[in-house]
């Protein structure tokens, strides 16, 4: 892959997707969206990927959001709704890549990226990064990203962050639902490596199944989730790797899995 503001590396399992734009403190321009949509993709396809990691190469920042340049540019007005297509795209990729994901929020997350922490699985903050949607203040309003907000947040706190526009530190962003964890910088990058290790040590066959469920039940009515549900249970069944856990607790050793 060529990727110019994007990294993708993968080692023991583990794919770190990396925002890596410093000039613009990673904001989500059309080159950076198209570079990550091509790094999710390619973690997808690859059997040897079982967990994902969204991170960025910025010091102090996970990515300043939407590309405000872009939003002023003088282009027909059809163009900018085909450009922002690739926020919906990216958002529903995370949801059906059918391995777990995690937000290493090692920087502030602003405006649209919080709508890409809010589609991983799980988002683990250091300590002392903010969190927020200020396109009130300059006009814009943060229409992609208000369906994950709603989802993952309280309405009332939602509508607190939606209209106020003002940030929020780790530790209340891990208490209205946020961040699953906030942990020291000095610890930070154990404790994003350690869930990592632990989620692709899992079997990615019921891994994948359960992804796939996480994400088509969230919407569905009460009775037609469990249905699903009930029928991806059995689907479980019939793999090789749920057997293969179940001999491995009753034997009291680690199981093989085969993906299978």
């Amino acid at each position: 892959m060529e990727l110019e503001t994007v990294r993708y590396e993968v080692a023991d399992g583990v794919a770190t997707v990396a925002l890596d734009h410093a000039e613009t403190r990673n904001a989500l321009s059309d080159a950076l969206l198209d570079d990550l949509q091509t790094a999710l993709d390619a973690a997808k396809a690859d059997d040897a990927v079982r967990c994902v990691v969204l991170a960025s190469t910025h010091e102090n920042v996970f990515s300043s959001g939407g590309n405000l340049a872009g939003f002023a540019a003088d282009v027909p007005l059809v163009h900018k709704h085909w450009h922002i297509e690739r926020f919906p795209r990216l958002f529903a990729t995370l949801g059906e890549l059918g391995k777990p994901s995690i937000c290493a929020a090692n920087g502030h997350v602003l405006a649209g990226a919080l709508g890409l922490a809010l589609a991983c699985d799980l988002v683990v903050a250091r300590e002392g990064v903010t969190f927020g949607t200020p396109e009130i203040d300059v006009g814009v309003f943060p229409f992609m990203i208000m369906a994950l907000i709603y989802r993952n947040v309280g309405r009332k706190k939602t509508n607190e962050l939606l209209l106020l526009g003002e940030r929020i530190d780790a530790r209340e962003a891990e208490r209205i639902g946020i961040v699953n964890r906030v942990v020291p910088a000095a610890e930070f990058d154990a404790a994003v490596a350690d869930w990592a290790r632990r989620l692709a040590a899992k079997s990615p066959v019921l891994m994948r199944l359960g992804k796939d469920a996480m994400h088509r039940q969230m919407d569905m009515a009460f009775d037609d989730a469990l249905e699903f549900l009930r029928h991806n249970l059995t689907l479980a069944f019939s793999t090789e790797d749920i057997q293969e856990g179940v001999k491995a607790f009753f034997e009291k050793r680690e199981p093989q899995w085969t993906g299978r």
